[in-house]
């Protein structure tokens, strides 16, 4: 058996004839069950009349598109403000809670278990109503103080994760803390802990939608005007299937960033793998002759 093979069936055991008849089985009746199911929304969409022309005639007037545009805008801007925010705060506190002063490392550990338990919604409304905030700066604070938080953890957890042997020999080679920390083990650790960051990032792309709540006027706030203020039947259901694929093709770009930004790592001459040749026999003295025991 191959390396390569080992190390992928080292948590599972390749699975044999029955099984794998077994597994396309489940397969295509998941298959078989989806597609039912979505046919049968669809079904639904056509019985409620969800695709006349009355119900999607408002997408062509141009005030409509800006609004939808401008939404769009909206939700990106805070999105890209709260995601650096987060990074930079996630970075910070992981590394208070890294840290080796004992004050400091308390300190972050509250904070970052106080914003990780307080729900997003009760911080938003009580940066926006109690400290009396503006609509875009409360709703990235507190995306910014809970995916801070969470991330923080990711760096932790990605940090501990490098093997302990690395930092010792980084230390015994005079390095400062400082440096182990940007040269030997956050260059390791990135490779574990890009899922996890993008996941979050992820979260908070969606959670941007909370900003309707405090009227800041977002992409969901201005779906939501649309099929509130138009009198074509509350065309909500087609707002919803305007909305949704939205969402979920940005989310699914930062996906693909995430596994574009991962490959493009490995690629990189700083980690990817250089051959070393075998050690062979060779001469050990300039004579040519290796040296001897002397005798008896």
């Amino acid at each position: 058996m191959t390396v390569k093979a080992a190390a992928a069936t080292a948590l599972y055991d390749i699975p044999g004839p029955r099984a794998r008849r077994r597994h396309r089985l489940f397969g295509v009746l998941a298959t078989v069950v989806l597609l039912a199911l979505l046919g049968w929304i669809v079904h639904l969409l056509f019985v409620t009349d969800q695709f006349t022309y009355t119900k999607w005639m408002p997408f062509e007037y141009k005030g409509i598109q800006e609004l939808l545009l401008r939404g769009l805008g909206n939700t990106l801007k805070a999105f890209l403000i709260a995601a650096v925010l987060s990074l930079a705060l996630g970075g910070l506190l992981a590394v208070g809670r890294l840290s080796e002063h004992g004050p400091v490392r308390w300190m972050s550990t509250l904070v970052v278990e106080f914003f990780r338990a307080m729900p997003l919604l009760v911080m938003i409304f009580f940066i926006f109503v109690a400290l009396k905030v503006q609509a875009l700066p409360a709703l990235v604070a507190g995306l910014t103080l809970y995916n801070g938080s969470v991330l923080a953890e990711v760096f932790r957890s990605g940090i501990n994760s490098v093997d302990r042997g690395q930092k010792e020999a980084a230390y015994a080679l005079g390095m400062r803390k400082t440096q182990v920390m940007a040269y030997v083990l956050v260059p390791q650790a990135v490779r574990a802990m890009l899922p996890a960051i993008i996941s979050q990032l992820v979260v908070a792309l969606k959670d941007t939608s909370l900003g309707f709540l405090i009227t800041y006027e977002e992409f969901l706030h201005a779906g939501k005007l649309i099929a509130s203020n138009l009198d074509y039947d509350l065309p909500f259901i087609p707002v919803v299937m305007v909305i949704s694929p939205i969402y979920i093709g940005m989310c699914m770009l930062l996906s693909r960033v995430a596994q574009w930004v991962s490959g493009w790592e490995r690629r990189s001459p700083k980690t990817e793998a250089v051959d070393i040749e075998t050690a062979g026999a060779g001469t050990l003295l300039p004579g040519g002759v290796p040296p001897t025991a002397p005798g008896p």
